[in-house]
């Protein structure tokens, strides 16, 4: 089941309608100018589908939709991680019956399990699906980190679980990681910030959210460094860095969602408890940023 995933996978937005429903024509467009500025993938459900707020019913649909606009041009990884294992199976099982290529599964949050219990969590929910498995790991937002045995062990022992999705923030754990894992696995960034630095070290590339809005930029960026020419990738990574700041203004996913609203993607919508910006420098310094990057208009 190894299969090495590599490039920009974008962590789509789950773009809602004025009223706070899901807005499938949004969601259609978007896909679609993501896959004709040659994107590698679609990770729908993720932090920054803001999938916490998503019904169950919502979530299953969002991931439907996905597969269908797609329509097999590019793979989806779709996030269906749960604080639960039962219900990440639940929602793992539907994706894969869905027509997705792989799943994300986030750490469980929360209940912080012991490494154990993320071991057992993850081989689970390996164990109950017939398609790839990454697992992301984020410490921040979920109060627990994946040590490297951990998913080395999980390496090992099943040959679903085919990647990760590195957020830990320490490129130090990265290195480790990509140090001992298995061939075919793929270690991809969980922050566009440090996405040069994971593949200056032999990392496979990211899940994206700065590509929501310049996909194309984000693939000229990394693909130029996974062809080994290093010296235009560090010159794409100083242009954007001012950009990949600003999606840390505020939690994400509010700064990417406003700057596709602004630039005409979406509306300005949002799921209690997510909100529109607190403070109005943050929309000026937005405006100016995606301003300068040349970011498209719908």
């Amino acid at each position: 089941m190894k299969k090495t995933f590599r490039g920009v996978y974008t962590a789509i937005i789950t773009p809602f309608t004025k009223e706070g429903n899901i807005d499938e024509e949004a969601l259609q467009r978007i896909i679609e100018d993501q896959i004709q500025n040659k994107i590698d993938g679609l990770v729908p459900c993720g932090t920054t589908g803001e999938s916490p707020t998503l019904s169950h019913e919502e979530h299953d649909q969002v991931i439907d939709l996905t597969v269908k606009f797609a329509n097999g041009r590019v793979p989806v990884i779709a996030g269906t991680g749960s604080n639960a294992t039962s219900e990440a199976i639940r929602l793992s099982k539907h994706a894969q019956e869905a027509g997705v290529d792989a799943l994300l599964q986030v750490n469980p949050y929360y209940n912080k399990p012991t490494q154990r219990g993320l071991y057992l969590h993850f081989k689970a929910i390996a164990d109950a699906v017939d398609i790839p498995v990454l697992v992301y790991n984020i410490k921040g937002r979920t109060g627990v980190n994946v040590e490297t045995p951990t998913l080395v062990k999980l390496m090992h022992d099943s040959d679903k679980i085919a990647g990760v999705k590195e957020a830990s923030g320490d490129l130090d754990q990265m290195k480790e990681v990509i140090q001992n894992r298995h061939q075919g696995f793929s270690v991809l960034s969980g922050d566009d910030n440090m996405t040069l630095s994971l593949l200056r070290e032999g990392g496979d590339g990211v899940v994206s959210v700065a590509s929501n809005l310049i996909p194309r930029q984000m693939v000229d960026f990394v693909h130029a460094a996974l062809d080994g020419d290093f010296e235009k990738a560090q010159q794409d990574e100083d242009r954007l860095m001012s950009f990949f700041k600003t999606l840390f203004l505020e939690t994400n996913p509010i700064p990417i969602k406003t700057a596709m609203a602004i630039q005409g993607w979406c509306e300005e919508s949002f799921r209690l408890p997510m909100c529109g910006f607190t403070e109005k420098s943050s929309y000026d310094t937005l405006r100016k940023v995606i301003e300068e990057i040349g970011a498209p208009h719908a």
